[in-house]
This record gives C-alpha cells, structure tokens and sequence, in this order.
C-alpha cells in the first residue's frame, strides 16, 4: 500500500522569486504504521514570537521544517500572496538566493507576522540540504 503526503513548501521559481507549493513525500506501511522515508535533519529549535511580531523580507537560506504549537504564523510573499498556519499545522521554509545574486527585497524572500493576539510558539528542524 502505497500513499503520499504533502506539506505546503516555499519554494523558488526559476528567477529566485518565493513561491508557494506544495512537497510531496511518499508514505509506506510499516509495521502497522504509515511513515515516510526517512528526511535528514541537522538541529532543532523552539520559537516563541510576540503578537504583531514582524520579520522583514529574507529567505530561509537553509530548508526548515516549520511546526506550529501555538498561535498563527503570516507568511507573505512579493506577489502579495499569503498564507496563515496555525496549531498542529507545518511547512517547509527553503526559498534561497545563490551565492553569485545579491539579495534584494523587493523581488526576493517572504516575511513573516505573527497575527492574532496569541503568542507564537513554533518548533524549527533545519533539514538537510537536499
């Protein structure tokens, strides 16, 4: 039996600009259980933002699984394209700019905001470059 699951990735478009999409990952059963392949990880971090906490435009740099404990989380990208996460609610940061392009804001990155009056408490898994 053979399944897959998707988790909602920023992502770049072939001129380095964020997008959203969605990272598919195929799942098996095993033992009962259905789990994906294994997907390497380096480090975790915990998070805790503020209400209204903001960040200006940057990109990951390095893919991060984000996962949402408590409180919503505002990414937007230069399109004006948004998206909200909230509780139990995940997704991949991995938009980057290379090394040979300068980083400017107004075509590359997303921000993110903290949105609601809740706190934002967010675990971060830095993956492994892929």
């Amino acid at each position: 039996m053979a399944l897959q699951t998707s988790l909602p990735t920023i992502t770049v478009d072939e001129h380095f600009v964020s997008v959203f999409s969605e990272e598919v990952y195929p799942r098996h059963v095993r033992g009962g259980m259905v789990l994906t392949d294994r997907i390497e990880a380096q480090n975790l971090r915990l998070r805790e933002s503020a209400p209204g906490y903001q960040t200006d435009w940057h990109v990951a740099g390095d893919p991060t699984l984000i996962i949402i404990q408590q409180g919503v989380l505002r990414i937007t990208l230069q399109s004006g394209s948004y998206r909200d996460f909230s509780q139990g609610q995940a997704f991949i940061a991995r938009d980057y700019v290379p090394d040979d392009i300068a980083f400017d804001p107004e075509i590359h990155g997303h921000t993110a905001e903290v949105v609601g009056d809740k706190a934002l408490s967010a675990i971060h898994v830095k993956l492994a470059s892929s």
